[in-house]
């Protein structure tokens, strides 16, 4: 199949749903031969799952091709599923989504993971963990499951401890009992905590965002955590969740070629 693909900038939603629209209807025009063929709008936020969308629509089912729609932003990927304007995204793991549908009166479904991932906190100015200074400026994410994620590994490295009976991936800084180095949180999101890096003394980030700095888990990160309660997921609308055309998604998602991808990414693994 030929790969579709759309670019989406971070505009006001109702812009980005007219755009879509419009691409919809550009694609209901396809040539007569064509007609047969159903378009899933597949939408992914960069690489590697902007990748393993490419790698899916190389190898969904006839009948099928696959739009990518790049979109900058999580929230916003996520306001264009809920509203019909993709048909599925490949952006998130399951407690993120579970938090927007709750934020969101939302009926969205994770229907397969695809991958794990190292997840880390990095710095500029230090190189190891132990000389974190007091006082230091620590950027975390700002949605509450990845809040709980970052908060849980600097009390699982003893930098900070978490009131006695708070479910640590729930964890806010509110929660915090003791901060011995007196630590100062900065909330972002995940889009923007790279910015932090120049400023902050330790920076929490998905590899697939601090790879645009040159680092990676592996090499770079000062705390490191793979959980697989993270794995990225295939998420469409809860009522589409059995229908054929997820089932043409998820064949897709789970070929050799994606397979490939993920095992020559030494960031992530194979959840399926």
């Amino acid at each position: 199949m030929t790969l579709r693909r759309t670019t989406l900038r971070p505009l006001a939603l109702a812009a980005l749903t007219i755009a879509t629209i419009a691409l919809a209807g550009c694609a209901a025009s396809a040539s007569p031969g064509d007609a047969a063929v159903q378009t899933l709008r597949v939408g992914a936020v960069t690489s590697p799952m902007t990748d393993i969308v490419e790698a899916a629509a190389e190898e969904i089912a006839d009948g099928y091709e696959i739009e990518l729609v790049e979109v900058a932003d999580y929230v916003t990927i996520n306001q264009m599923l809920a509203a019909g304007d993709i048909d599925a995204n490949f952006s998130q793991h399951e407690p993120y989504m579970q938090e927007f549908n709750a934020a969101n009166d939302a009926s969205l479904t994770a229907v397969q993971p695809i991958y794990n991932f190292t997840i880390a906190f990095y710095s500029k100015t230090i190189d190891d963990i132990a000389d974190l200074p007091d006082g230091a400026t620590v950027a975390i994410p700002n949605d509450a499951s990845n809040t709980g994620r970052a908060l849980k590994m600097l009390a699982d490295a003893d930098i900070i401890t978490l009131a006695e009976g708070v479910d640590p991936y729930a964890a806010t800084v509110d929660d915090i009992a003791e901060n011995p180095k007196d630590l100062e949180f900065l909330e972002l999101q995940i889009t923007q905590l790279n910015t932090a890096y120049d400023e902050a003394d330790l920076v929490f980030q998905w590899p697939s965002h601090i790879a645009a700095l040159g680092l990676t888990p592996q090499d770079d990160g000062l705390l490191t955590e793979l959980d697989d309660r993270f794995a990225l997921q295939v998420v469409v609308p809860e009522e589409d969740a059995d229908a054929a055309s997820t089932d043409a998604l998820v064949d897709a998602f789970t070929s050799d070629p994606v397979r490939a991808i993920i095992d020559d990414n030494a960031t992530i693994e194979t959840a399926f």
